[in-house]
C-alpha cells in the first residue's frame, strides 16, 4: 500500500487515540493529521491561516469525518468540502458513533461518500481502519484533482 495522507476530523481524544492505535496495529504506513474540529478541518483544508503552506500541509488523500463536533458538526464540513471545486473529490468518509437514519440520509445527501458507524470493540475498530486503508487506498481509483 502506498503512503497517504489521512486527514482524522474527530473532536473526542479517545476516538483520536484510538484511530491512531488501529492504524499502528495493522501497520499501515499513512500520515494522519488530526483536526479536532469542523473549524480546524476546514482551516486545513482550504489552506487559510497555520494552512496556508501546502507543502507543510498538503491536500490529504481521504477524509475520517466524525459528525458530532463544537464549532463545526461534519455535516457543514461536508457540505463545504463537496461544494468547493479543489477540494471536492477528495473522498469523505463519515466515521461516526450515530447509526440515526437521518444522519446517514443527510450524510450522503451532502455529499459523503462513505458512512461507518465505529464499532463498541476495539477488534472491530482495527478491522473497520484495515478494511478503509485497503479501499480507499489502494483498490479505489481516485478522482482527477481539479
Amino acid at each position: 500500500m502506498k503512503e497517504a495522507l489521512i486527514l482524522l476530523v474527530e473532536d473526542n481524544e479517545m476516538d483520536v487515540e484510538l484511530t491512531m492505535d488501529a492504524f499502528r496495529e495493522n501497520r499501515l504506513v499513512n500520515h494522519i493529521e488530526v483536526a479536532h474540529d469542523g473549524e480546524e478541518a476546514l482551516a486545513y483544508l482550504l489552506g487559510k491561516g497555520d494552512f496556508a503552506d501546502r507543502l507543510r500541509h498538503p491536500l490529504p488523500d481521504i477524509i475520517l469525518l466524525d459528525l458530532k463536533m463544537p464549532k463545526v458538526d461534519g455535516f457543514e464540513v461536508l457540505k463545504i468540502v463537496k461544494s468547493t471545486p479543489t477540494i471536492k473529490r477528495i473522498p469523505t468518509i463519515i466515521l461516526t458513533s450515530s447509526k440515526d437514519e437521518g444522519d446517514r440520509i443527510m450524510g450522503y445527501d451532502s455529499g459523503a461518500n462513505s458512512y461507518l458507524v465505529k464499532p463498541v470493540s476495539f477488534d472491530g475498530f482495527l478491522d473497520i481502519v484495515k478494511q478503509v486503508t485497503i479501499y480507499w487506498l489502494t483498490l479505489n481509483v481516485p478522482s482527477p484533482m481539479e
